[in-house]
């Protein structure tokens, strides 16, 4: 993401890692800089080599819905730390 003067700003992932963000981070395009909540909700229930490796490991067509699945259940888990995205199935089932 380009900023003032040309310069890039780092993704919510580098930083929070307080690193450098090269324009070949795997991670620049699913969290962005505006969005570190975001970032921090998946780093904490998944981790970031976690992640790095289902992102290898999924066909490139499907890579933005899998950040966005991985994104709701990290998401969930926050809400409800106890049940997660489970919680929120029971609740839409009762």
């Amino acid at each position: 993401m380009a900023g003032n003067g040309g310069t890039t700003q780092a993704c919510a992932a580098c930083k929070y890692q307080r690193r450098k963000c090269t324009p070949e981070c795997p991670l620049a395009p699913y969290f962005p800089a505006d969005q570190p909540k975001q970032f921090m909700n998946v780093h904490r229930l998944f981790g970031v080599s976690n992640v790095l490796r289902l992102l290898r490991q999924i066909d490139p067509s499907k890579k933005s819905d899998a950040v966005k699945s991985i994104v709701y259940e990290a998401a969930a888990w926050e809400k409800n730390p106890v049940h997660g995205c489970l919680g929120i199935i029971s609740m839409l089932q009762e």
